[in-house]
């Protein structure tokens, strides 16, 4: 029995998407990338929405563009590089206006003409889209296709909507993770830069007999002069002695 046939109350949807938060959850603890997540969140939609013929997420990027970063299925794919192309679509109408968007059958859907023409052609007759917002914004959406019409109700819209939700907090966490491993290399590259300039100082002090400041503007010197930064200059200057 598929969620849309089922009634409300029976459906199982508390401890399943705990389940889901659960492993989601997992992947993070265990520093799984971000593709690893989104693969979950698909899997685990098309699984729990059973009338669906493929589950897709599509991502807006720091610049505000869109990508399908994971999909079951090759049909998910072109109908979402259908809408990217055409600027419309059920996905592009849910990310714009943050709200869950569902076509009964897109061959009578006047909304989005040409997307709909383009997805009755490949053979798409169903479409539920829900928007993965947090606090921040919106993250992307979530989507599933089927190939019958009216595969989608209001309980598999209620679902997707609710997994939608959780999903998105987790797309955010793991986006946060992997600023804040780049912004930790960063800061590691910081500090061995500012090692390298501390050491190159006291190598010049020793070497030409100089006092802190002198030998910091020594090094600045030769750093302007080689088209360098500081730190790559005091690498070179301490190339011997370390090798």
């Amino acid at each position: 029995m598929s969620l849309g046939e089922a009634a409300a109350g029976e459906l199982p949807l508390d401890g399943e998407l705990a389940v889901v938060t659960a492993r989601m959850s997992g992947l993070l603890l265990s520093r799984e990338t971000v593709d690893s997540v989104l693969d979950l969140i698909v899997s685990l939609a098309g699984s729990t929405i059973r009338a669906a013929a493929g589950a897709g997420v599509t991502l807006v990027d720091d610049a505000g563009g869109l990508a399908t970063t994971s999909a079951s299925a090759p049909l998910v794919s072109a109908a979402d590089a259908l809408q990217y192309d055409l600027g419309e679509g059920p996905c592009v109408a849910a990310l714009h206006e943050c709200a869950p968007v569902r076509i009964d059958d897109v061959t009578t859907e006047r909304r989005w003409p040409r997307w709909c023409a383009a997805a009755a052609g490949s053979g798409l007759r169903s479409v539920l889209t829900a928007p993965m917002t947090t606090e921040d914004g919106c993250h992307g959406a979530i989507k599933v296709y089927a190939t019958a019409p009216g595969a989608f109700g209001p309980v598999d819209e209620r679902a997707l909507v609710t997994f939608a939700e959780r999903a998105a907090v987790l797309v955010a966490n793991a986006r946060a993770y992997v600023r804040a491993a780049r912004y930790s290399d960063r800061f590691k590259e910081t500090l061995r830069d500012r090692d390298r300039v501390t050491t190159a100082k006291g190598f010049l002090m020793g070497r030409d007999g100089l006092d802190e400041d002198t030998a910091f503007d020594r090094l600045l010197a030769l750093a302007r002069a080689r088209g360098h930064t500081p730190a790559e200059t005091a690498a070179e200057l301490l190339a011997p002695t370390e090798g």
